[in-house]
């Protein structure tokens, strides 16, 4: 078994909290392209598990670009933690969009 090193723990907060960050970033991009109020579909985030799967799942994206930054620098470990902290989202996902 590896030993969990800094880097893995690090790899592990970035794929947890980019999505928070990027969270607000997508849904004003989304409100900008749909010519609605921000607020209105914050509310909708806000307010509803299915909105809120959906644009959490569009804010993962941005942990690919980390993801693949790592990779191309070979930083192995901090890879294995981005991967780990987007499975933490995982099992939200899968109650949202199959079992409710």
């Amino acid at each position: 078994m590896r030993k969990i090193t800094k880097e893995h723990v690090l790899g592990f907060v970035i794929g947890i909290f980019t999505p928070i960050i990027f969270l607000p970033v997508i849904v004003f991009i989304l409100a900008q392209s749909r010519h609605a109020e921000f607020s209105y579909l914050w509310s909708q985030v806000n307010d509803s598990v299915e909105y809120l799967s959906r644009y959490l799942s569009l804010g993962l994206i941005p942990n690919l670009l980390w993801f693949y930054l790592f990779l191309n620098k070979e930083k192995y470990a901090y890879t294995r933690g981005i991967i780990f902290g987007m499975l933490i989202y995982a099992p939200f996902m899968v109650y949202v969009n199959l079992i409710k």
